[in-house]
């Protein structure tokens, strides 16, 4: 196959279908050097990367799908073959797609500043985030941030300049010209309309030094969960006694807590068996989730149900999808005073 035909043919890369912790080697069919861009937009600076870093495996994180899109042109127009682009969540990929000291550099340019007060715990410059960060990186490696927004690089200051294992590269604590040799960059079309719109940049570099590293393992699948309960409810009666419901939980070795939403629940077959499909989303703190739960009638157990993760979706097996299983199993086991838990094969939950 030739280089434009195998090119035009990259797969849709995800975190949902990605394995966790990924291959790069495998995936990349090489093994350089990784380096990693968070949040690429339309791919300039990206394609950059990729032109002047042959011997790098360049790695770029977008939640956008138009972006993605774009991209995924541009790197098949430029037949540039030592990039890949996934559709992910910076935090997804950093504690789950990443081993530690995996990263040779990282790029954030221009990150969603977040303005409002009720969204500012969504910024991707976090102690908690940077924590992971460091992690990933291999000693040695560079940390690259620019922003426009003046509160971002006043607030990225004080994070950057308290975060162990970094160190500033500057003499200063941020730079303002993007042609500055020290940070080896290209002007992308954002930074020359910041400029015409009078806008200052700030440009900061940091070095990962050679100080331990936070331990911040990378976060696997677990088993699929799983729960077989008895009830002398029919199914019907059950889905009758629905009720969207929210709430949260805290998870082990997390500060933030998990939020699990029961939306709908939709009825039909499976195999002939009669099934309840709950729609659930879940917000970890590395990952979100929009998941369907199914309960199903053990033909080979009368009254008997099992409820299980189904597989729209790419679903992935984490800690809060445990929560949600047992949660609903808890409460399908509650609208009936002779209903009992029969198995569970649940991890991470009480």
């Amino acid at each position: 196959m030739s280089q434009s035909n195998r090119l035009s043919a990259l797969p849709k890369l995800s975190a949902q279908t990605l394995a966790w912790a990924t291959d790069w080697d495998a995936l990349f069919g090489r093994r350089a050097p990784i380096i990693l861009e968070i949040g690429f937009g339309f791919g300039a600076f990206l394609a950059h990367l990729a032109r002047t870093h042959l011997d790098a495996n360049i790695v770029g994180l977008e939640v956008s799908s138009r972006s993605l899109e774009s991209t995924e042109r541009l790197i098949t127009r430029e037949r540039l073959s030592n990039v890949r682009v996934i559709h992910t969540r910076a935090e997804t990929a950093l504690h789950h797609l990443f081993r530690p000291a995996a990263l040779a550099d990282v790029h954030i340019n221009f990150p969603d500043p977040w303005f409002k007060q009720g969204h500012i715990h969504r910024r991707l410059m976090q102690r908690d985030t940077l924590t992971t960060l460091v992690s990933r990186m291999t000693p040695g490696a560079r940390l690259y941030l620019a922003t426009d927004i003046a509160d971002y690089a006043t607030m990225s200051d004080g994070l950057l300049s308290t975060t162990p294992g970094l160190e500033n590269a500057l003499a200063a604590p941020y730079l303002h010209d993007p042609r500055a040799p020290e940070l080896n960059r290209v002007v992308t079309k954002y930074e020359d309309k910041a400029q015409q719109a009078g806008r200052t940049c700030y440009y900061f570099v940091y070095w990962r030094t050679d100080a331990p590293a936070p331990n911040v393992p990378v976060i696997e699948d677990l088993p699929m969960p799983h729960v077989v309960f008895a009830s002398p409810l029919p199914l019907d009666a059950m889905i009758d006694s629905f009720e969207p419901i929210k709430f949260s939980v805290p998870l082990v070795d997390q500060a933030e807590l998990t939020h699990i939403s029961f939306i709908a629940v939709y009825t039909g077959q499976t195999r002939r068996q009669p099934t309840a499909l709950f729609e659930v989303h879940l917000s970890e703190p590395t990952i979100e989730q929009r998941i369907a739960l199914m309960l199903l009638s053990k033909s080979d157990l009368p009254g008997a149900y099992t409820l299980q993760l189904g597989s729209l979706g790419h679903a992935r097996p984490t800690t809060g999808v445990h929560w949600a299983v047992r949660a609903l199993s808890d409460w399908l086991i509650s609208l009936h005073p002779d209903a009992h838990m029969i198995d569970a094969k649940l991890q991470g939950v009480p």
